[in-house]
């Protein structure tokens, strides 16, 4: 099999929690060799959800294909060994609070004069200019100041602020670097140049709902104003969160007829979700619902007359009503035949045995040093040329120390007397 699009490229990340290690593992399938510098403890999440100690599933997913370099950073030497690194590193990736690398002596500027072509890429909670810059950030930290969690509309059992439960602006933001690394390492193959990239988790959350959050005058006008000035005075009326969620939803009356055709349905024995996009999904949709004579796509339907909100919400009745009256199965099969996207709603826990998963040779077979054997999510992208691959199960608190450091150039006894000293940590 021919090497990955970056076979050869070194790359050492400074990883906590999604979005590096995202970046990190997105590299490695593409054929980086990466390696994870963890603290002497281990990053934290090896113990989030953890049965195995510090080997939870969640870590493990996300650290797949790297070693692990374990150093104590907050000792000179520490510091020095990755000063030694940076000669042979292409790519640096770190996502430590604003101002920690600095101190660390891990910095761009530091690193740079010591490999002036070195890609540096730095995540941040809110950015590196501004009045929040140096605040603490988190996915769910950047989920309710970007509006994000007010798009999704969740609420806890006390009617509080619930968050999505994907950490999605930290998952975006790691796919998001991994494509300015590799756009990076295309413009140094071409100009000999490194350089700085720079994410936030603030700056991913806009642009994945960059439709709600941009300014146009007109649709503004008619649409944005007026619902900001109602949850507005619902809030300074004294009226609960959910309150304010429901004014919002209220007010977004040109959504009413399309969800019809885009969103789930409770069935009989289950739920199903439909994305009919289009005028033909929509037609066979309501062919196989037997309700025809919907006529929201008819060129003089006005979304926003009171009248046609009215309709449509009363059709949405109706079409719940209906869905409770066949089973999953059978709706899903009746809306396959018309052509019209579908799926039963399925949990996450039974995928990996799916038999569309298992066709397309998603899981991957792995050997892990502590537990053993098993099967893992494989790469987002397939590549003909240069092939996307697995390239080993998580490490390891420890387990490539000294394989890095000797690859490195480390005598041996060096890399002795350093884990003597507690500078370094070999399993």
């Amino acid at each position: 099999m021919a090497g990955g699009a970056l076979s050869g490229v070194r790359v050492l990340e400074f990883s906590q929690i999604v979005a590096a290690p995202v970046c990190g593992v997105n590299l490695s399938d593409f054929g980086a060799d990466v390696v994870k510098v963890e603290p002497l403890e281990g990053e934290q999440t090896r113990r989030t959800a953890a049965v195995v100690p510090n080997e939870g599933k969640g870590f493990q997913a996300l650290n797949r294909g790297k070693r692990s370099l374990v150093v104590d950073l907050h000792d000179p030497r520490g510091q020095d060994l990755i000063c030694r690194l940076i000669p042979r590193t292409d790519v640096v990736l770190i996502n430590y609070r604003l101002g920690v690398a600095e101190r660390l002596g891990l910095g761009y500027e530091a690193l740079r004069a010591i490999r002036p072509d070195l890609i540096y890429w730095q995540n941040t909670g809110f950015g590196e200019s501004g009045v929040e810059a140096r605040r603490a950030g988190s996915d769910i930290v950047a989920q309710a100041y970007s509006g994000l969690m007010v798009t999704d509309a969740k609420v806890d059992e006390d009617g509080a602020p619930d968050l999505i439960s994907i950490p999605i602006a930290d998952i975006v933001s790691g796919f998001a670097a991994a494509m300015g690394v590799g756009m990076a390492l295309y413009h140094r193959e071409r100009t000999g140049e490194g350089q700085y990239l720079s994410t936030s988790l603030l700056r991913t959350a806009l642009f994945i709902q960059a439709g709600a959050v941009m300014r146009e005058p007109v649709s503004d006008a008619v649409l944005r104003d007026p619902l900001l000035e109602a949850a507005e005075a619902a809030l300074a009326a004294g009226q609960p969160y959910d309150a304010m969620l429901s004014v919002r939803k209220d007010r977004q009356t040109s959504r009413a007829a399309f969800r019809l055709y885009y969103g789930g349905y409770r069935a009989r024995n289950g739920a199903v979700v439909l994305g009919a996009l289009t005028k033909q999904n929509r037609d066979g949709m309501r062919r196989v619902l037997g309700f025809p004579e919907e006529d929201s796509d008819s060129p003089e339907y006005d979304a926003m007359a009171p009248e046609n909100v009215a309709r449509a919400h009363e059709w949405k009745r109706r079409f719940r009503a209906r869905f409770l009256e066949r089973s999953v199965d059978e709706w899903v099969r009746d809306f396959d035949a018309a052509g019209v996207p579908v799926s039963a709603v399925r949990m996450p826990e039974v995928m990996a045995d799916d038999v569309q998963v298992v066709a397309e040779q998603v899981m991957w077979d792995t050997e892990h040093a502590v537990t053993g054997t098993q099967r893992v999510v494989g790469p987002a992208v397939l590549m003909s040329k240069t092939p996307t691959a697995v390239q080993r199960a998580a490490p390891a608190l420890g387990e490539h120390s000294a394989e890095v450091l000797v690859e490195a150039g480390f005598p041996v006894p060096e890399v002795a007397a350093l884990v003597d000293a507690g500078v370094v940590l070999q399993r």
